[in-house]
């Protein structure tokens, strides 16, 4: 599955992804606050057969920068961004994805 034109209406929250990405600090508000902005989104087959799933490397609307493991689900109608995983990057990860993206 490719993200490309694809209308996302909305999140998918549950118990288990809440949890998740809470253990490492990260705001619920801040994961959302991050696709509402530019961000760099990547496949990532490494971990599921079952779904296509993506990393999303951007920044909340307080400038900090995360690292998100996501993937899309259907229900009904519509297409939800579900993460799996959020944490905040360290500042080497920011360091090399900031001067790769200057490259583009």
């Amino acid at each position: 599955m490719s993200i490309q034109n694809v209308t996302v209406t909305g999140f998918d929250w549950d118990r288990g992804n809440l949890e998740k990405c809470q253990k490492h600090g990260v705001e619920i508000a801040e994961i959302e606050s991050a696709f509402r902005r530019t961000l760099a989104v990547f496949p990532d087959p490494t971990y599921s057969k079952e779904e296509d799933r993506f990393i999303g490397i951007g920044k909340t609307n307080r400038g900090r920068s995360l690292f998100i493991a996501f993937t899309l689900r259907s229900h009904s109608d519509e297409v939800l961004i579900r993460p799996i995983s959020a944490r905040y990057m360290h500042p080497k990860e920011v360091d090399h994805y900031e001067k790769e993206i200057t490259k583009i």
